[in-house]
């Protein structure tokens, strides 16, 4: 996936529907000339609704289209004939697109499954025909309901990329050369900070021609749960990825240090994050003899299986892809 097409945010403002009118008609025939009241009611005006679809990943095709307007509802008219609705818009989605009231930060719903529908602006009410009206005290009822407004505001969707493995930890770690090495994925890289600055996803493949969906994730810092740097953005998509690949340097100065500071800000983010299945991988390793391996490797964290690998010198790759494909098949 080209990084300049990955879109992850987007504002959108919608429009729904007016409803239409109830009608004021009364029956009037050649030989009823008196006839009742008979005005059918208005059309619901369109709704906005937003529809799962899992062959997107990306917001893309919403940048450059933020005003979306739904149909109006057509007016009731005479023989009690009801208005047709205002024709809905779909916005398709991919799945784990959440929509957000931009004031408030309040989360409306997220789309989850393919084809599922959640109506965000919701249009406005057809209008109640006169027939609606008549009464033992008012059998001409000279008056009829008008159609409801429809809604309108700004909207902000979000998207959480999907992922079977998500690769987390500080700028530099080598998240994106690993992905680079093991799947298809092209990932900007370089020596400095922040080179990934949207997620990166890859397949990778496995044995017998399997394979499972790796993410990218750009790096985080510490206080990345209070917006630092773009932390907020970066951490919302660790959320959906099904294991978690923590990945810290060799030459980092404190390994367990940097893990725990990782593992704290997932857990000041959504302390749940903390549930899901972890690996350690302590990447460019190919600068490592033996005796600081195993050195290092005391000092690393109880109860998290870990594995030392090197994407440039191909170092420890194959043994890292069936501890992760071992992991997300265990249960």
């Amino acid at each position: 996936m080209a990084s300049d097409n990955f879109v992850d945010y987007v504002k959108i403002h919608t429009t729904s529907g007016k409803g239409g009118g109830g009608s004021q008609h009364f029956r009037r025939e050649k030989y009823i000339p008196k006839g009742g009241p008979d005005g059918g009611d208005g059309g619901r005006g369109g709704h906005v609704i937003l529809r799962g679809e899992k062959q997107l990943w990306t917001l893309l095709h919403l940048k450059f289209k933020r005003h979306i307007k739904a149909g109006h509802g057509v007016h009731g008219s005479g023989n009690l004939k009801t208005g047709a609705e205002g024709q809905d818009v779909y916005i398709d989605v991919p799945l784990g697109t959440i929509a957000r009231n931009p004031d408030t930060g309040e989360a409306l719903f997220e789309i989850t499954d393919h084809g599922e529908e959640r109506i965000i602006e919701r249009g406005g009410r057809g209008g109640l025909g006169n027939t609606n009206f008549k009464s033992s005290t008012n059998q001409t009822p000279r008056f009829a309901q008008p159609g409801e407004e429809g809604g309108e505001g700004w909207k902000t969707l979000e998207l959480k990329v999907l992922a079977d493995v998500g690769l987390v930890g500080f700028p530099n770690a080598g998240k994106s050369t690993l992905l680079s090495v093991v799947s298809a994925a092209k990932p900007e890289i370089a020596n400095y900070p922040f080179t990934t600055l949207r997620p990166n996803l890859g397949i990778v493949n496995y044995r017998d021609f399997r394979s499972f969906v790796m993410a990218d994730i750009p790096g985080i810092i510490e206080d990345a749960h209070k917006g630092k740097g773009l932390g907020l953005r970066f951490l919302r998509h660790i959320e959906r990825n099904s294991m978690l690949l923590f990945m810290v340097p060799a030459d980092s100065d404190d390994i367990k240090k940097e893990f725990e500071v990782l593992m704290n800000e997932l857990n000041l983010y959504n302390p749940e994050l903390l549930h899901k299945d972890k690996l350690l991988a302590i990447t460019k390793s190919d600068m490592l003899d033996d005796e600081l391996t195993e050195e290092i490797r005391l000092e690393l964290p109880e109860g998290i299986p870990h594995i030392f690998i090197s994407s440039i010198a191909q170092i420890g790759l194959v043994e890292l892809k069936d501890l992760i494909w071992n992991t997300l098949n265990e249960n």
